[in-house]
């Protein structure tokens, strides 16, 4: 019946039965969120929120007053802050999809109507009979029918580069992570053939369920979003307290006390005071909400995305700027993230060397031709200096290895005629190529690689410069070097050969023998990336946790974990556990135990994915990154998810950040740009509540005084523009700080204004109001007038009070001179230009239109030079800070 099967297929009806009831071989796409969708979530954020009711109320007092500034000026932040965010959000989501286009138009090759004919990859259904072949991509799930030598990369979905499958039940793997005779869609066949029966497509693949399962909306929230939405809770309450207390205030004196004094309750006057008090008290709440925090953090976040982007991390989504600095534990996988996701020779132990470089000697000339012969493994040296592999990825390996000793693999493969070749199969455990010799001029020699301890066992000698010698004396050595190996998880080949007589016709299996001479051994290993090591340093450093979570073995992944600096001899084996244990602990046992682990090993999509939600549930902000489909769901359901840019369209869709260089050193970066602004997000909100908190007192002062604050609307949107767009681009353009890895990360309960923060807001705020005020009596005449020029005066005080403490919030929260670092920050100059000059151009030449007249120049000398105070008493105050912490 299964041969029938194999050699028939489905016919034509049978497909189309197929189809209908079990569906096309097509992913169902990730949904995509419309345009308006993108931009309305904008408005999710709880400070445009509160912008939206504080422009309300705005236009029933504009409505009253017929004046509009005020609204207009609210509603163009509001503008602002979401139209860049889309905007920018918008164009990486362009840049991304470029980036991730995948296509189906994939030749299969599959067995129907008893012929063997080629069909696309989303034409496979249930049942289909698929014939595989080296470098075959796996269409969909299936059942081996017949294997020969066939190894697959299961990397994407397990990541194992090399999985050996076989339909036979007595060699199955019973500690692989899918079935030996189980193939699986997107996994790729290294070596070997073979044929399988379709089982599943589509979405009901092992690819398909873990892609479904990363579109699935998470809602979670980013640390900025819990921040915001506490502080616009906390301006809430402030402007709303002082709101109701001002409007009872202005009620009590203008309606209640004249009505204890025979005015009656119900007049034309006493309802103009009730809207006077409202209007008031309308004010305040539009003074006291920041709407110059939403432009912030929106510049903030757009300049970051696009500077990110030159440092190789594509943003998707904005946020994820800003999470990545307050990320607390990175779980990441192995597998072409720490390490290259490509074998290489470690270190090779050819005893014909001798330090000796290859070449040097005829012997030498043996290995290379050993290794070019006795492969099926091809390099595409296109590019020199980054040959591809081509095959299995040992055999790639010592290609590779050739390659860096100078060596044309091609060259040896082509002069060496191949007679007879044993291909390598796990029972044999070795392979074995019959060739004409060409380093020996035409003589035959019989190639061996394999399993050392095989390899070994086949040979009596061993092959050394001055000629060869009983392997028995150094084999106890080999064998202690070759366990020193495997216990660092490395992969180990043993190499023999025979010189054969010409006259030889007996197969190769039957005239390999035990008399071989035995020509060295190499160490294979996935090495762990370059910059890796000093990346997780500066992350540990920086108080950040780095959990390995891969499908590799324990004793691969403590290696790894060994070499990259978070696995110790002090490490206990609780710190490790794998994917079934995991899966096999209570929620409460598991709770506990992720804490601690620095490792999980053989583990699956959903082990991954409920290691992140437990993370979470501790109130981690966690970050993963992965490269493979198995990896997607962590993606999605973590704060932050980073896909390498050379990983499965899967990964990357699941993502919000994609690092284009697939470098961990990225991730490095990103924590330091997220925590940098962040900073500078705080630097604005100290900036900015500073001056609310001093415009809220004065109309509050004011109000209770009987008295109008001295500046006019246009005046205030002019300090409105300065205090919210200037300000924003001034703080949000400053360049990241390297220091802010010195610090341990921020808890996800901590509130964005410190105490630190609100003793510097209510203090400059207050001494700025006792300040403005006392300037208001100076000025003021005998019956309280001020005069045109005064107020002028007074206006520009004010305005270059903000020019001064701009630089105070730039400094914040380092020890270091506000002037530290100006070089760099040419964002920031500009402003500060703009700034000066707006306010010339307005008090000089603005007229009735802001109420201005022009002001002697040693007036503005000594305005610039008074109120610069504020800034020397914040360089005295930071330098006192220096000295003694030096001390």
């Amino acid at each position: 019946m299964q041969i029938n099967k194999k050699t028939t297929g489905l016919s034509e009806q049978e497909v189309l039965e197929s189809r209908s009831k079990y569906g096309e071989n097509i992913l169902t796409p990730p949904k995509r969120d419309s345009l308006w969708k993108l931009f309305f979530e904008k408005f999710n954020d709880p400070i445009i929120k509160i912008l939206l009711v504080a422009v309300a109320l705005s236009l029933v007092v504009s409505i009253v007053h017929n004046e509009y500034a005020e609204t207009i000026g609210i509603f163009v932040a509001i503008c602002l802050a979401t139209g860049i965010g889309f905007w920018f959000e918008a164009s990486a989501h362009k840049r991304f999809n470029l980036l991730n286009q995948v296509s189906d138009d994939v030749a299969v090759k599959v067995v129907r109507n008893s012929n063997v004919r080629e069909v696309m990859r989303k034409e496979v259904v249930v049942g289909d009979i698929v014939v595989l072949e080296t470098g075959d991509e796996i269409p969909a799930d299936g059942l081996l029918l017949e294997s020969i030598s066939l190894q697959a990369n299961e990397s994407n979905l397990t990541g194992e580069p090399i999985v050996r499958k076989t339909t036979n039940e007595a060699d199955f793997n019973t500690h692989a992570t899918y079935p030996s005779n189980m193939l699986l869609r997107g996994t790729t066949v290294v070596e070997g053939h073979g044929m399988m029966e379709v089982s599943h497509v589509g979405d009901a693949t092992e690819f398909g369920k873990v892609a479904q399962e990363s579109g699935i909306s998470t809602n979670v929230k980013s640390p900025l979003d819990l921040q915001l939405e506490g502080l616009a809770k906390y301006v809430g309450r402030i402007g709303g307290a002082l709101a109701i207390l001002a409007f009872l205030v202005m009620l009590t004196r203008n309606v209640i006390m004249p009505h204890v004094a025979g005015t009656p309750w119900f007049s034309w006057d006493q309802l103009d005071h009730v809207l006077q008090a409202f209007m008031v008290a309308v004010t305040l709440i539009v003074v006291a909400v920041p709407e110059g925090l939403p432009m912030s953090v929106t510049l903030s976040l757009a300049l970051n995305m696009k500077r990110m982007l030159k440092t190789n991390n594509l943003v998707r989504k904005m946020h994820a700027c800003e999470t990545m600095g307050a990320t607390t534990v990175i779980c990441t996988d192995k597998t072409g993230t720490l390490t290259r996701n490509q074998m290489r020779v470690n270190e090779s132990n050819f005893f014909a060397l001798q330090n000796q470089q290859i070449g040097e000697v005829q012997n030498d000339l043996l290995i290379v031709e050993s290794i070019a012969s006795n492969s099926t493994a091809h390099l595409d040296t296109t590019d020199l200096q980054k040959p591809k592999t081509i095959g299995n990825p040992t055999e790639a390996a010592l290609l590779l290895w050739l390659h860096s000793q100078k060596q044309n693999y091609l060259e040896f493969r082509e002069n060496a005629k191949v007679i007879d070749q044993l291909s390598f199969s796990t029972e044999r455990k070795y392979m074995a190529t019959l060739v004409e010799s060409d380093v020996l001029k035409g003589k035959r020699i019989l190639y061996i690689k394999g399993a050392p301890e095989m390899i070994l066992s086949k040979c009596s000698t061993i092959q050394e410069v001055s000629g060869t010698s009983a392997l028995s004396e150094k084999k106890a050595d080999i064998e202690k070097r070759l366990l020193d190996y495997q216990n660092k998880a490395m992969r180990t080949l043993g190499f023999g050969y025979k010189i054969i007589d010409n006259s030889e016709t007996r197969p190769i299996a039957d005239i390999i023998g035990n008399d071989c001479i035995f020509l060295g051994f190499v160490a294979i290993s996935d090495p762990v990336r370059d910059d890796v090591p000093a990346a997780v340093s500066r992350c540990l450093s920086a108080g950040v946790g780095i959990k390995i979570v891969t499908g590799d073995t324990p004793a691969t992944a403590r290696e790894i974990a060994r070499q990259i600096g978070i696995w110790n001899e002090s490490d206990q084996m609780q710190n490790l556990i794998t994917g079934p244990d995991f899966a096999a602990l209570s929620d409460e046992e598991a709770f506990k135990r992720v804490k601690h682990l620095k490792i999980m090993c053989r583990a699956r999509p959903s082990d991954k994915q409920r290691l992140v939600q437990l993370l979470q549930k501790h109130g981690e902000v966690v970050a993963v990154t992965g490269d493979g489909t198995n990896d997607a769901p962590a993606l999605n359901y973590a704060n932050v998810g980073l896909a390498m840019g050379s990983g499965t369209s899967v990964a990357k869709e699941a993502s919000d950040i994609t690092l284009l260089d697939d470098s961990f050193n990225s991730i490095a970066t990103a924590v330091m740009w997220g925590r940098s602004l962040y900073q500078n997000i705080q630097r604005f909100v100290l900036f900015q509540l500073t001056i609310n908190v001093s415009a809220i007192l004065l109309v509050f002062l004011g109000t209770l005084l009987g008295r109008e604050l001295p500046i006019t609307v246009t005046q205030m949107l002019w300090i409105n523009l300065i205090m919210d767009t200037f300000a924003a681009g001034a703080l949000a353009s400053l360049p990241p700080d390297p220091s802010v890895m010195k610090n341990k990360p921020r808890k996800n309960t901590d509130f964005i204004v410190t105490k630190k923060m609100m003793t510097n807001i209510l203090g400059l705020g207050i001494g700025f109001v006792v300040f403005l005020l006392g300037l208001l009596y100076y000025f003021s005449d005998s019956d309280g007038n001020i005069s045109r020029y005064n107020l002028s005066m007074f206006f520009t005080v004010f305005v270059f009070l903000q020019f001064w403490n701009l630089f105070n919030a730039k400094a914040y929260p380092s020890k270091q001179s506000a002037f530290s670092g100006m070089g760099k920050s040419l964002g920031f100059i500009l402003v500060l230009a703009l700034i000066i000059v707006g306010q010339v151009l307005i008090v000089q030449f603005g007229g009735e239109v802001f109420r201005t007249v022009p002001l002697a120049l040693n007036d503005w000398l000594l305005i610039f030079g008074a109120t610069s105070v504020i800034l020397w008493i914040g360089e005295i105050i930071r330098l006192i800070k220096r000295l003694l912490h030096r001390n």
